[in-house]
């Protein structure tokens, strides 16, 4: 009798694609997820292999990578303090004295973040699996202001923890890309503040040095993880690095303010998702 044996490795990439079909089949129908579609994952790297089966399903150009922190709570057990997701050309949205309109899920998850997003003026080498942050902050051209909308099918994503957060892009739905910072170089980062409200009630202050190490390093964190898999940063690219004053729900019909240095400001409304076609 022959026995015949599946590798485990083959069945993880399986499931893997399994996982990231039903992920993107509930963005693209603006369909709220009742909970995680499959097993959860039990490591970065196997999250990571979802996110990759998810964008390659997707099929929209990246343009930029998103970073997030992963909180205190999770370091041990995941290993790094930072994680990172994709960043869609149909996604990414231009600053404008009127609101942006936001699609969010009905029922999903959906939050704005004030962020600070590094514009890329060279390629990052493929083979450079280790970044300063010197060396990451050579590779700028550009500093600007933005919001990140945090977004997913599934309610839950930040409950259940980094690894389940990577592997729908990383809880991303879209960037709204705002004005330069034209002298950040010669700034300290401390005095770079920032604030968020909705519907008029302030909801988070911070700045550039929130999130530990500040701005240069979830830079260097995006250089270091996108060698390791293979995806080495190019010119042009913008990361989003980090949630500057929090993570703040938002629903359909209300309106976020953010306000970066106490002037310069950046609207936008949440909107109920249609489908894709």
């Amino acid at each position: 009798m022959t026995v015949s044996c599946t590798p485990e490795s083959a069945v993880a990439s399986a499931d893997a694609g399994e996982i990231a079909r039903r992920f993107v089949a509930a963005r693209r129908e603006a369909r709220s997820l009742p909970g995680y579609p499959g097993g959860l994952p039990i490591s970065l790297d196997q999250a990571y292999e979802r996110q990759d089966a998810a964008i390659s399903l997707w099929r929209d150009p990246i343009v930029g990578w998103k970073v997030g922190r992963i909180p205190d709570l999770w370091l041990e057990r995941m290993g790094e303090d930072r994680l990172m997701g994709p960043i869609f050309a149909g996604n990414l949205f231009a600053a404008d004295p009127s609101p942006i309109l936001l699609p969010v899920i009905d029922g999903g998850f959906s939050a704005i973040e004030a962020e600070y997003i590094f514009v890329l003026g060279r390629d990052a080498r493929a083979d450079q699996l280790s970044w300063s942050i010197e060396q990451a902050a050579d590779l700028v051209a550009e500093l600007r202001v933005g919001i990140e909308l945090a977004g997913s099918p599934l309610a839950t994503i930040n409950e259940l923890g980094p690894a389940v957060v990577v592997s729908d892009f990383g809880n991303n739905a879209g960037v709204v890309i705002g004005p330069e910072i034209p002298d950040w170089r010669s700034r300290r980062w401390d005095d770079m503040t920032c604030a968020t409200w909705i519907d008029g009630d302030l909801v988070g202050r911070g700045g550039a040095m929130t999130l530990p190490g500040g701005p240069l390093a979830a830079l260097a964190f995006a250089l270091q993880r996108g060698a390791r898999r293979g995806r080495s940063l190019r010119a042009g690219m913008i990361v989003s690095t980090g949630a500057a004053s929090g993570i703040h729900d938002i629903r359909a019909g209300q309106c976020g303010r953010l306000v970066f240095d106490e002037s310069l400001e950046m609207h936008c409304c949440a909107v109920r998702a249609e489908a894709r076609a």
